[in-house]
């Protein structure tokens, strides 16, 4: 038995996370408020079915799916003087207190038969509104518990746990809309925020973050740190261009199922069922590439993605494309972890909760503009090629980015001074 095998669980990279004193109280409220938002992902669009004119379903679903996200780009600026500089664990708490709120007071309007498309968007887009923050604050805490070597397998961690519930949550929503429906699935995505909210607030001392008193100069103080610094500005725009160029392809999957295989929507549930199995592989590994480069593995996953995308476009038999897809899926779970951890690593403790709402305020536009695309591509295109393009397109979108990073690094350069690049994977 190698040394390493007898130390187990001791010297896995996610000991030192999960055995922290206070991280550990916590992240049982993180899984199942995770397993409430993956149980959402069903229910908020068969809710908006029940609800929506028959004429107009289709509207006022893709109308509610972006309620449950993008208001949080309003958020980051109009609440940016408020929270910037404020602990992680106040950040996160009281974005989970307007989740719960929120979103209890749907299952309470249908009781009261109240209950409208309208308002239903509505309290929608207001469970949304710190949502940017309340992930920021997730890693600002681990920022401010953990040492820097632990902060990647902390993001895999966080990753994994959601990765996890978008494979339980949406088949465990079904079997609870047949028998109840989906507004007590709601209810329960609220009453999971709830216990997030309270996890919070008994686990995390209030003394911890206490001390970067420094607030926001102004509402937009995360954005205009992204703009000052390059290296930042570079982790963006790539993943600006990773997701949006990702958005087709829930457009073109469906219908390449059902026009080009001639298939179900069976079918297309095992390929995202197979993409999520492989995520939460990749969410594992990820832990253990903490001492990896970031930006090349960062690079390196954009690159990898796009391959493994190539065989959906190129019209190979499922049983290569469905694999590949799998693959795909766990090459995708580690974008987030490193990327994280670069504005982790980057940032100022004082300026991270305002730079990591920001980023997400931007980046949650990419994927919903992406699939935006999808329609009119797939309609000139067809579905395959949009496949394909998608995944030539990433790729050619990591060579870019490898390119431009060889160029700031030939010598003679001098890189920013907060540049992650520079910055030891220790």
């Amino acid at each position: 038995m190698s040394t390493d095998t007898a130390r187990f669980p001791r010297s896995s990279p996610y000991w030192p996370v999960v055995s922290h004193p206070l991280l550990r109280r916590v992240l049982p409220g993180l899984a199942v408020s995770a397993l409430g938002d993956g149980m959402a992902v069903v229910a908020v669009t068969w809710l908006a079915i029940q609800l929506a004119p028959h004429s107009q379903r289709g509207t006022w679903i893709a109308v509610a799916v972006a309620a449950y996200t993008l208001p949080s780009a309003a958020g980051t600026i109009v609440f940016g003087r408020l929270l910037a500089g404020r602990s992680g664990a106040q950040i996160a708490g009281w974005d989970a207190i307007l989740r719960a709120t929120a979103l209890a007071a749907i299952p309470v309007a249908y009781l009261a038969d109240v209950l409208t498309i309208g308002l239903y968007v509505t309290l929608l887009a207001a469970s949304a509104l710190l949502h940017s923050w309340g992930v920021a604050g997730r890693f600002t805490l681990i920022v401010e518990l953990l040492p820097q070597r632990h902060h990647l397998p902390a993001n895999a961690l966080l990753m994994t746990i959601g990765g996890s519930a978008t494979i339980i949550g949406p088949p465990l929503a079904g079997i609870l809309i047949s028998g109840a429906g989906p507004v007590w699935v709601i209810a329960i995505d609220a009453a999971t925020f709830a216990v997030l909210a309270v996890t919070y607030r008994l686990a995390v001392p209030t003394t911890i973050g206490t001390a970067r008193t420094e607030r926001a100069a102004s509402r937009t103080a995360g954005f205009a740190a992204i703009g000052r610094d390059p290296a930042l500005l570079g982790l963006l725009g790539l993943s600006l261009g990773f997701f949006f160029i990702f958005g087709p392809v829930y457009v073109a999957m469906p219908i390449h199922i059902v026009d080009d295989l001639n298939a179900s929507a069976t079918l297309l549930g095992a390929y995202y069922t197979a993409f999520g199995i492989g995520g939460v592989l990749g969410g594992l590994v990820t832990g253990h590439l903490r001492h990896w480069p970031l930006w090349t593995t960062t690079i390196g996953i954009v690159i990898g993605f796009g391959v493994a995308m190539l065989p959906l476009g190129l019209g190979v038999p499922i049983g290569v494309s469905l694999p590949a897809f799998a693959l795909a899926g766990l090459i995708w779970a580690p974008y987030r972890a490193t990327s994280m951890a670069l504005i982790q690593r980057g940032t100022s403790t004082t300026q991270l909760p305002a730079v990591l709402a920001a980023y997400g305020a931007i980046t949650v536009l990419a994927v919903p503009l992406g699939t935006m695309l999808g329609g009119p591509l797939v309609g000139l295109l067809g579905a395959r090629p949009t496949l394909l393009l998608s995944g030539g397109a990433t790729v050619a979108l990591g060579l870019l980015a490898g390119g431009l990073a060889l160029l700031r690094r030939r010598p003679g350069s001098v890189p920013a001074v907060s540049d992650p690049a520079t910055v030891s994977s220790e």
